[in-house]
């Protein structure tokens, strides 16, 4: 996939149109740039007023993990470090409201590289 223009570039696209004198055409031979491309940020700032490039919306799902489900995870494992995937489970839909199946949470886990402790009399 071709990387996006730098915003260095489109500004002096932007001030060279300003300036004057120079049609959307010429300025897109004379940067080395197609011409829809120039329209479109043109057309980018006069609807916003801003030369810079807009920050995106992130795309895809929000992510699962958030900052307080972790910091209930840490706290429930050092309180208790020889919890059950079962019975983490149950306290984070008790405390953080959150629903997640063993394995999620198992992958959880792995993710913060926390480590349970086994218990010998259960093995």
């Amino acid at each position: 996939m071709p990387r996006a223009f730098s915003d260095d570039l489109r500004c002096r696209i932007l001030q060279a149109y300003e300036r004057g004198g120079v049609s959307l055409r010429e300025l897109a031979e004379r940067f080395g740039v197609g011409f829809e491309y120039v329209r479109k940020i043109r057309k980018q700032q006069l609807r916003t007023g801003r030369m810079a490039r807009m920050l995106q919306a992130r795309h895809g799902p929000a992510p699962w993990m958030t900052a307080e489900i972790e910091r209930e995870l840490r706290s429930q494992l050092r309180a208790q470090p020889d919890l059950t995937l079962w019975e983490l489970q149950q306290r984070l839909h008790d405390r953080a409201g959150v629903r997640w199946s063993k394995s999620l949470v198992w992958l959880c886990l792995q993710r913060l590289e926390l480590r349970r402790k086994k218990n010998a009399a259960r093995l």
